[in-house]
């Protein structure tokens, strides 16, 4: 890799990062406990995940638009087959929770990698004398 600094070595870019749920720093598959609740620090380095605020703002974004694409292939489907009722129920609940609970985990853990990588932090008020 070109250029590539000794504070970014051995961490996995950000896609990979967020796809297989590794730690930002280590590259350990550490970086969830549950469907899409981060750990508390990586078991392998010792990576403090709570410093990082990644929010809720993943789950309402990725609740509607994956709500809208999955719509319009119900209706699609609907329109081409005319399954009954039933079959949509057992067809898309349990599609749409897992591209919601599948989606979220990506996008949460690619929004923790980002911070990671460009070492993201509240911001701060410095006093400045005043002349």
């Amino acid at each position: 890799m070109p250029d590539e600094t000794p504070s970014q070595k051995g961490q996995p870019p950000v896609g990979r990062a967020a796809l297989f749920g590794l730690c930002p720093e280590c590259g350990a598959r550490t970086l969830f406990t549950g469907a899409a609740t981060f750990a508390p620090r990586c078991r392998a380095c010792g990576l403090d995940f709570g410093r990082y605020n990644v929010g809720d703002g993943p789950a309402a974004f990725l609740t509607l638009i994956i709500g809208a694409l999955l719509i319009a292939v119900a209706l699609a489907v609907d329109f081409a087959f005319e399954p009954p009722l039933w079959v949509h129920v057992v067809l898309w609940v349990p599609v749409t929770a897992l591209a919601v609970v599948g989606g979220l985990r990506v996008a949460k853990a690619a929004l923790l990698a980002s911070e990671h990588q460009r070492q993201a932090a509240e911001g701060r008020v410095e006093d400045k004398p005043h002349d």
